[in-house]
Order: C-alpha cells, then structure tokens, then sequence
C-alpha cells in the first residue's frame, strides 16, 4: 500500500511539473509573460530539488524502501520508456520553450 501511494503521488508531482513546462511556450504564445515567470519559477525549484539529491527526486528513495525492483518505473505510474528518459525528455522541452518565450518577449 505504501508504494501504491507513493507512486501516485509521485506522478502527480510529475503532471503538475510538466503542466508547468508545457504552459511557458503557450503563455508566451498568449502574450502571458508573467505567467511564463512563474512556471520557469516553477520548474526551477524542481531542477534545484533535483540537483540537490543527486539529480533524483526524493520520492524515489522513498520508493526504494518498499521493494526491490529497480526499473526506470519503479516509482512512478509512467512507461518505462518515458521514466528512463524523463529528465532528457522534459529537460529539452524546457529549455526550448524558455528559448521560445525570450524570442517572443523580445519580438514584443
């Protein structure tokens, strides 16, 4: 039960982290550069959280008590595709949508 929990939230952190990648290019879409602010806030509290355990979220030690498995989706509801390369995946998403918006902010 503990791991199901822990999963569950862990990928709700997930979603919410990744709303907030994907809302910078569409605020700075919409003209919504204070919006953009806040979710580059957003998400760089999370690259900090990561940075500061090793480049692991800390739900994923937590996790690890509970079982021995050690796959990419371990501790988390996503495919093992997506867990393995998450980091890549989102972290290129969010250096493209901040490149995005400060080409849009300039362009105002």
């Amino acid at each position: 039960m503990h791991l199901i929990a822990i999963k569950t939230l862990h990928t709700l952190v997930w979603a919410f982290f990744v709303a907030a990648i994907v809302a910078i290019p569409m605020s700075a879409a919409d003209g919504r550069f204070d919006r953009v602010v806040i979710f580059i806030g957003i998400v760089l509290v999370e690259v900090a959280v990561l940075a500061a355990n090793r480049m692991a979220c800390p739900l994923t030690a937590v996790a690890g008590r509970y079982t021995t498995d050690r796959r990419a989706n371990f501790d988390i509801y996503l495919p093992e595709w997506l867990a393995r390369y998450n980091k890549e995946i989102f972290g290129s998403l969010f250096v493209a949508g901040c490149v995005y918006a400060i080409m849009k902010w300039q362009l105002q």
